[in-house]
C-alpha cells in the first residue's frame, strides 16, 4: 500500500487534471480493470465526503475504479455507521489516508445556520439528525462579526464542519486514533469549490 503522503500527491494530481480537463487513461475504468477487481481491491484513499450530486469524488479526483473508498453523506459528518466504514477500510486494505471532503455552498451547512436562526418544528428527524452533527460547528461562529454577513458565515462554518469532522475521526474511534498515532493513517480536511471545480486541502 502506498503513503499517505503519495496518496495525497495523487489525489492532487488527479484534481489538477479534473480542473484542465485533461482526463486520465480509460484504462482506469475498462472492461480488464473491472476484471481484475473482481478478486479484490486495495484503494489508495478513502473519502468521507458529501452526497452533492455535484461532488463525486472518483471524477473530481480524475480516479477510477478500485481507487478510492468513498463514503458519502450529506454535510460529509461523522456518525458510528461513518467511522466504522473508515476503521473497515483502514484495517482490512491497510488504507492510509483519509480525506473529509466538504464543499462550498453545502446544502446540509445552509440547512443547519437556517435552523439555529429559526426553530424548524416541521423538520423531519431524519434531517434534524444530521443538522445536530453540524451545529456544534455553526454556533461558534454565530458569536463573531460573521454573523453579520450570511454568505461568509457559511463559507466560514462548511471549512468549521470539515474540521469538526476530522477531528471525530482522529479522537472518536480507538482504531483510528491508534493508527495515526503509529503513523499509519493521516486524516486531513479538503474543500471542494463548486465554482472552480479545485480542491483546496487544509
Amino acid at each position: 500500500m502506498i503513503s499517505a503522503e503519495e496518496a495525497l500527491a495523487r489525489l492532487k494530481a488527479g484534481n489538477a487534471r479534473f480542473v484542465s480537463e485533461i482526463r486520465g487513461s480509460d484504462a482506469l475504468t475498462n472492461q480488464t480493470r473491472r476484471r481484475e477487481l473482481a478478486a479484490g481491491q486495495a484503494p489508495f484513499a478513502i473519502i468521507l465526503g458529501c452526497s452533492d450530486s455535484r461532488v463525486p469524488a472518483e471524477i473530481v479526483f480524475d480516479q477510477g475504479l478500485g481507487d478510492l473508498f468513498v463514503i458519502r453523506v450529506a454535510g460529509n459528518i461523522v456518525a458510528p455507521s461513518q467511522i466504522g466504514s473508515i476503521e473497515f477500510a483502514a484495517a482490512r486494505y491497510g488504507t492510509r489516508l483519509v480525506v473529509v471532503l466538504g464543499h462550498s455552498q453545502c446544502g446540509a451547512v445552509l440547512a443547519t445556520v437556517e435552523e439555529l436562526g429559526r426553530r424548524s418544528e416541521e423538520q423531519s428527524p431524519n434531517l434534524r439528525s444530521i443538522v445536530d452533527r453540524i451545529r456544534p460547528s455553526v454556533e461558534t461562529l454565530l458569536g463573531t462579526e460573521l454573523a453579520r454577513d450570511p454568505q461568509a458565515l457559511v463559507q466560514h462554518a462548511v471549512r468549521a464542519n470539515i474540521r469538526m469532522s476530522v477531528n471525530q475521526l482522529r479522537h472518536g474511534s480507538a482504531l483510528l486514533e491508534q493508527l495515526t498515532q503509529d503513523d499509519r493513517l493521516l486524516v486531513v480536511g479538503a474543500e471542494y469549490s463548486l465554482e472552480t471545480g479545485v480542491v483546496t486541502f487544509f
